[in-house]
């Protein structure tokens, strides 16, 4: 699945400390999860979670900036996200005077809240299957290259016609390697506003030593607000905007959760690289991490020696420092992973019931071989993989590269 995809990600676990792990749509649980869901413990409905025509879940969960999940826990507006989310903005609103990031920030009251310009809140307003539409005139003997453009022109009118009929935005996202599409329609809002962000000493309390590691104590949050015109809608800065009035907001459990309650996660976790083969995970053991962490390592070296010594580069390198970090400790972490669990030799037993599955019905024969292709190409591939990680993580990782200044 492709990285720029909305998911619904759900943990689910019961009484009996069974655990369900996958990537499921909103729209689709009330026909697919809805009473699986309610058998383990969920004591609510589906349509409390997504429902197009009365609020829920779905109007209090967003897309905070690029792709972090947010939360509207207020009925004027309030955003929690998570410490990292708000870093790169929260970077940008401090100088050395005003150090936000050192010493935190909270508003005395609405008029000491800060702008945030280039900031947004997307809320997700409808999902719609387009399958059908977007392949229509599609045909198995065309031409990868025609394919494609049919694909992006019925794509294009699609989104036109959804965009004039609704107002919204609309985006159409392939899911499951381009065997169906879903239309996204969203609102986004651009006045957001800093309400409170706590200083790096609790925020990333433990730095990188405790990220991607368990328990952790740090006050992992930062509150923003959304800000409207005043018919309730998406409108630039203005003093005259007031706080955007949400169709559902979250209530806070100060009581916390007691053990062995129904737990499930709604949010925006980007992809999924579960279904890798054997040859797949293989790569990403021995190519992709290795050559990855090896060059962040180096670069973190590098930035961390300048951002020591002086603050104003602190300030300016802190979000891209802590971006290179967060995925630098991922990999690290996901590597080992893979090597404690044995997930290569795990992957390969289940490939070889899948063989197995297809040998039991003829029908299946138009399966017979896949694996082994997939083998065949990630072996040949290899050495190209491996060029195009070191072009990533080391040449056009380089800002003189990406802003053009030298080659």
């Amino acid at each position: 699945m492709k990285s720029k995809l909305l998911f619904l990600f759900l943990f689910l676990c019961t009484s009996r400390i069974i655990a369900k792990e996958g990537m499921w749509l909103p729209f689709l649980l009330e026909r697919l999860n809805e009473k699986e869901m309610q058998s383990m413990g969920m004591k609510i409905k589906a349509k409390d979670i997504y429902d197009i025509n009365a609020g829920s879940l779905k109007d209090a969960v967003v897309i905070f900036g690029g792709g972090c999940t947010g939360e509207v826990i207020s009925e004027q507006g309030l955003v929690l996200t998570n410490h990292h989310c708000g870093y790169g903005t929260v970077q940008g609103l401090s100088s050395v005077g005003q150090n936000y990031l050192s010493n935190g920030f909270f508003a005395p009251n609405q008029q000491g809240e800060l702008p945030c310009p280039g900031l947004s809140v997307t809320f997700i307003i409808r999902i719609d299957d387009v399958t059908p539409g977007v392949k229509a005139g599609i045909t198995e003997d065309m031409a990868d290259s025609v394919r494609t453009k049919k694909i992006n022109e019925n794509i294009l009118a699609i989104e036109k016609q959804y965009k004039s009929s609704t107002g919204y935005d609309a985006s159409i996202k392939s899911f499951y390697a381009d065997n169906t599409y879903y239309l996204f329609l969203t609102e986004k809002f651009t006045d957001i506003r800093l309400v409170a962000f706590p200083p790096n000493g609790i925020g990333k309390f433990g730095g990188d030593t405790d990220n991607w590691a368990w328990p952790r104590h740090t006050g992992d949050f930062g509150v923003f607000r959304i800000y409207a015109s005043q018919d309730n809608k998406p409108a630039a800065y203005s003093a005259s905007n007031r706080p955007f009035k949400p169709r559902r907001s979250l209530k806070i459990n100060i009581s916390g959760v007691k053990e062995k309650d129904f737990t499930m996660v709604y949010g925006f976790p980007g992809r999924t690289q579960e279904y890798l083969t054997a040859s797949g995970v293989q790569e990403v053991m021995e190519v992709l991490d290795p050559i990855r962490i090896k060059l962040r390592h180096k670069r973190l070296d590098i930035m961390g020696s300048a951002m020591s010594n002086d603050e104003s580069i602190f300030i300016k390198y802190a979000a891209k420092q802590a971006s290179i970090a967060n995925y630098y400790k991922k990999w690290k972490g996901e590597l080992k992973g893979l090597q404690v669990n044995d997930a290569i030799q795990k992957k390969k037993s289940f490939e070889k019931d899948c063989r197995a599955w297809v040998s039991a019905n003829q029908n299946r024969n138009k399966y017979t071989g896949i694996v082994d292709s997939l083998d065949w190409c990630y072996k040949n591939h290899r050495e190209s993989i491996r060029l195009s990680e070191y072009l990533l993580e080391g040449i056009w990782a380089s800002e003189l590269v990406k802003k053009g200044s030298i080659f």
